[in-house]
């Protein structure tokens, strides 16, 4: 790298535009939508797709809602060609869906095009060349005028071919590509240009595409090229202005959201951002941005594994754990202060009378993706004692008390340094049942015991089972727990003193089981029990049980 890299790049200059509106503005709707995995997307695969995976890919992208699809680029060979083909032929496109080709501006090869969607209901041709000082000095050997004529040219055999195929509703779409590298002024001429050769109207509008072919500048100077070029274009109410945004510098997304704040009605993208070099906009996190917003995005992810699954199969192309919304990983937490926030944050929001999602760490619910919440928390050595506790809560129904998460989550911590993994929720339950006894093989055992109430007053007798054989109790209190523990203390000669007892059911009906944690002092040493039985008094005694064994 230079260590003045000024020698070499120069900086992308500002837009003057001093009275901009659209840094106060905010997305209160959804834009319109279009598709463009079976094209773009398509043609920066390794290996591209066949017919069955476009197929696949078809229908998906119909199931998650998209009612306008850029299907392919007909004149670019035989596949592609016949494919198109193949979906007005055999009436898989549904009526509430517009289907879409991009052709460059070429006689034989816009003729082709509409070939390919003969007798559809309707359709899109997506007309496109490139007008930047770059396309036309290095590329095309064209001055401003050369260039201004291919599209007017393309625009006019687009009026012919359209009048020759009278069944179809066709729509027209013109891309000044490399719009966001070239002078505003001339992208706006050929624009004008193509406007006069179509002569849109408010019912038929012309879709002019405005896209960041290469992203050159921050998403602000993006914004201020859309808001300049939708204050000074003619029949705004007859051009649907759309973006076409690359992610080049990374900031795809971010140019996506400003560019609709600046006055665009359309957004051209692929889900997961797939496309040529760093991607197209990213469809499934920009409309899941709205979506958190309170924005009703009109597309459906209630089924992200699903679709994830299928974007995988067609593509050849993995979704990153990290991906916005979609990742494996990115509602799950393994840190432990992360897990604690986490865990208090789902207890909050059952508590409040209040349906507004408000979860630390999770800006979305997990579920509205058909996410489940096993995989928000899991552990591993840097987990801490809320991770911990919220995988016994949610897979086994235990709440433990606080003071008992932090025993226990030293044993977790143990465990999965020494297994130096993540851990499975197997791997947490039977380190649970071991550490507290609860596996049936404890050295200290509860028998047969009988309970006796007068009064406030409690008899407990029975019998515990103990390495050097069995052992009567027999003790009184003001309770059952103080009257094991008076029976406890006289028969095996230590002094047992109670800090803290909990109970709580876990289920509900026949199958509910009870479970009892207690904090003891045992000869003045500090231990926790835990109990789980059918009965809340037997789990009680087996939580103090528990305790003896830790001792």
């Amino acid at each position: 790298m230079l260590k003045d890299p000024s020698q070499k790049y120069r900086p992308f200059p500002t837009i003057d535009l001093p009275d901009r509106q659209w840094p106060s503005r905010q997305i209160t709707k959804a834009p319109r939508w279009l598709s463009t995995d079976m094209r773009d997307g398509n043609q920066a695969l390794i290996d591209p797709m066949n017919a069955e995976k476009k197929q696949r890919y078809f229908d998906l992208l119909v199931q998650i809602g998209l009612k306008e699809i850029e299907v392919g680029f007909p004149s670019a060979g035989e596949t592609e060609f016949s494919f198109i083909r193949g979906l007005v032929d055999s009436g898989s496109i549904p009526e509430d869906v517009t289907v879409q080709v991009l052709t460059q501006s070429r006689r034989d090869l816009i003729e082709r095009s509409f070939e390919s969607l003969a007798g559809v209901h309707r359709a899109i041709v997506h007309l496109y060349n490139a007008v930047s000082p770059a396309w036309r000095e290095i590329v095309f050997g064209l001055d401003q005028a050369g260039v201004r004529d291919i599209a007017v040219q393309g625009a006019q055999i687009l009026i012919e071919q359209a009048a020759r195929y009278p069944e179809t509703d066709w729509r027209f779409e013109y891309s000044p590509e490399t719009f966001s590298t070239a002078e505003l002024d001339f992208s706006l001429e050929v624009c004008e240009a193509v406007i006069e050769v179509i002569q849109p109207t408010p019912e038929k509008p012309l879709i002019l595409n405005l896209p960041a072919t290469v992203e050159a500048a921050t998403p602000n100077i993006y914004a201020d090229q859309i808001e300049w070029f939708c204050k000074h274009i003619s029949r705004r109410d007859s051009v649907i202005i759309s973006l076409h945004p690359h992610n080049d510098r990374g900031s795809g997304i971010a140019a996506a959201e400003l560019g609709l704040m600046a006055g665009a009605d359309r957004i051209e993208g692929c889900l997961f951002g797939n496309g040529e070099r760093t991607g197209n906009v990213d469809l499934v996190t920009l409309a899941l941005n709205m979506y958190t917003q309170g924005v009703d995005p009109g597309l459906d992810f209630s089924d992200m594994d699903a679709i994830v699954k299928t974007a995988e199969h067609c593509n050849q192309l993995p979704v990153p754990a990290r991906h916005p919304y979609a990742g494996e990983l990115v509602f799950t937490a393994f840190s432990g202060s992360h897990q604690d926030a986490i865990k208090k944050g789902f207890s909050d929001q059952e508590k409040r009378n209040d349906p507004h999602w408000r979860v630390p760490y999770l800006p979305i619910d997990p579920a509205d993706l058909g996410r489940d919440y096993e995989a928000v928390i899991r552990v591993n050595s840097q987990s801490g004692k809320g991770g911990v506790a919220w995988v016994l809560q949610q897979d086994y129904g235990l709440r433990l008390p606080k003071k008992l998460q932090a025993h226990f989550s030293r044993a977790v911590q143990k465990l999965a340094d020494d297994l130096g993994r993540e851990l499975r929720t197997d791997d947490i339950w039977q380190c649970f049942k071991t550490h507290y006894h609860l596996n049936g093989e404890s050295a200290w055992r509860l028998g047969d015991y009988k309970e006796q109430r007068t009064g406030n007053d409690y008899m407990l007798t029975g019998t515990v089972i103990s390495p050097k054989g069995d052992i009567t109790i027999s003790g009184r209190g003001n309770g059952l727990i103080s009257s094991a523990v008076h029976a406890l203390s006289e028969a095996l000669e230590h002094e047992i003193d109670i800090i803290d007892y909990r109970e709580h059911a876990i289920g509900h009906g026949a199958d509910a089981k009870a479970a009892a944690y207690v904090e003891v002092l045992i000869d003045d040493q500090r231990h926790f029990g835990v109990g789980i039985n059918a009965d809340v008094a037997t789990a009680s005694l087996e939580a103090l049980l528990s305790a003896l064994n830790s001792a």
